[in-house]
């Protein structure tokens, strides 16, 4: 295929090529320790985009999208108001609305959504490889990665092991042999100190800490690293190598530098071939994050907004640059929305209509389809250029709103193949839904939205 990326372990943009009969594909999913916001949608949305194109482009993908549900930051609301009694039960109700946000997005379904709670062997047997091969060492029931023999640590975000800061809890420093080794297993539960660290609401952090889970390992009863825990999961579904590991850019280090040092130590071979890091969402000049409270919810948001106007807001940006939200960029989406959506129905109301013939021809409007298609099959080759394979769709709904518009007799073949290609790139690969959406909704009748849209209009100027 024609498709090329930006590797970020490279810095390069490089054409793709799958190893195997399929495309394996990998994405750091969420620490379920509060709802999702619109920043993680940014990263599902993406990648759920490239799982389209590649199937769009005659691949089979095999996409695996992890959940985290062992974290101290998930202990830290056990006890919170109908949250649940204990990290299982606080994990469980957010991995719930997790799941429910990526339906409603009208995501495609990953093969499979692995939870740390359910591979704790496999991170075990991993932690063992990587100290029988001399990568890791024990202290006081703590296991930590040696990052010092791990040659080529620091690639993926271009630092030396000089440059780095210390990782890690400042307790684990004393047992540590370098302050820059990290932690793959933590010995023992997790602390009222850990719980008052990371509360938001208020908790008991005894309480909170008694309901940490551990589990029994060769160096006594504890907790997996956060690092380990992918490295575990990714390689247990797609194997020591895989194709394309798709993250958040916040997460290329320490936790992708860290996959990468402990996979490639246990395993000695490459873990994933192509690195996709999708770039921060920001809210009044700052990234949308939990811990400073600036998040809309997806949930709050698709009930605002519908899944197809914020598909739409996310295709305003190429996945690796950053993107603002606001009022007025989202509702520049919701007219670009509306645009395509009322095409759509015109051009199918045109079609099916008894004024569309089959010897009437518009050379315009076909010559607008074919360009149309050429034009967005190379922005998505292209890193997946979305915004200009959106502005390709836009131009189609130009040509065939000035078709319309022209009155009958209508193309039949021309308007045929423009609603084809919307449904092709608009539904298949962008993952819109032109049919039915303005069911349950309160549309707009057409006259008030090209009102509304020309006064915004008015307004800008």
């Amino acid at each position: 295929m024609a498709l090329s990326v930006t590797n970020t372990l490279t810095g390069e943009t490089e054409p793709f090529e799958a190893e195997g009969d399929e495309v394996l594909l990998y994405v750091c999913g969420l620490t379920v320790s509060d709802d999702a916001h619109l920043g993680h949608a940014r990263v599902w949305v993406h990648a759920d985009v490239l799982h389209r194109w590649l199937e769009h482009e005659g691949q089979t993908v095999r996409h695996v999208e992890n959940v985290t549900d062992v974290n101290e930051k998930i202990v830290a609301r056990v006890g919170e108001d109908r949250l649940g009694a204990n990290e299982a039960a606080v994990a469980r109700h957010f991995t719930a609305g997790v799941l429910a946000d990526m339906r409603g997005l009208n995501l495609r379904r990953a093969e499979v959504y692995p939870r740390v709670s359910e591979h704790v062997p496999e991170v075990i047997d991993l932690i063992e490889r990587l100290i029988d091969r001399g990568y890791a060492y024990e202290a006081n029931g703590s296991v930590y990665f040696d990052v010092s023999a791990f040659s080529e640590y620091g690639a993926l975000s271009n630092q030396t092991v000089a440059d780095l800061e210390a990782q890690g809890d400042p307790d684990e420093r004393s047992e540590k042999r370098s302050p820059v080794d990290f932690a793959l297993w933590k010995a023992g539960g997790v602390s009222p100190d850990e719980v008052r660290e990371h509360a938001r609401g208020d908790v008991d952090p005894e309480r909170a800490a008694a309901g940490a889970e551990t589990w029994d390992s060769p160096w006594g009863e504890g907790r997996p690293g956060w690092h380990i825990e992918c490295s575990a999961m990714s390689t247990t579904h797609l194997g020591e190598t895989f194709d394309l590991h798709v993250a958040g850019q916040d997460l290329v280090f320490p936790h992708n530098e860290n996959e990468i040092a402990q996979s490639e130590a246990a395993s000695g071979r490459r873990f994933a071939r192509y690195w996709m890091h999708v770039g921060l969402l920001e809210r009044e000049g700052e990234k949308m994050s939990s811990s400073l409270g600036n998040f809309l919810t997806v949930s709050e948001a698709l009930d605002r907004f519908g899944p197809n106007v914020l598909r739409t807001f996310y295709l305003g940006a190429a996945y690796g640059t950053r993107q603002t939200y606001s009022e007025e960029t989202l509702a520049e989406a919701e007219e670009r929305w509306e645009r395509l959506s009322r095409t759509y129905d015109r051009a199918v109301e045109a079609c099916d209509s008894v004024d569309a013939y089959a010897k009437a021809g518009d050379d315009d409007l076909r010559a607008a389809v074919d360009e149309t298609r050429e034009r967005f099959t190379a922005a998505m080759d292209d890193d997946l250029n979305v915004r200009a394979a959106t502005a390709a769709l836009l131009d189609l709904a130009s040509a065939t709103n000035r078709h319309v518009e022209a009155g009958e007799p209508y193309d039949y073949r021309g308007l045929r193949r423009a609603v084809e290609t919307f449904v092709e790139f608009g539904e298949g690969v962008f993952g819109l839904r032109f049919e039915g959406a303005g069911e349950g909704e309160a549309r707009l009748a057409d006259d008030l939205v090209e009102l509304v849209l020309r006064v915004r209009e008015d307004a800008r100027e």
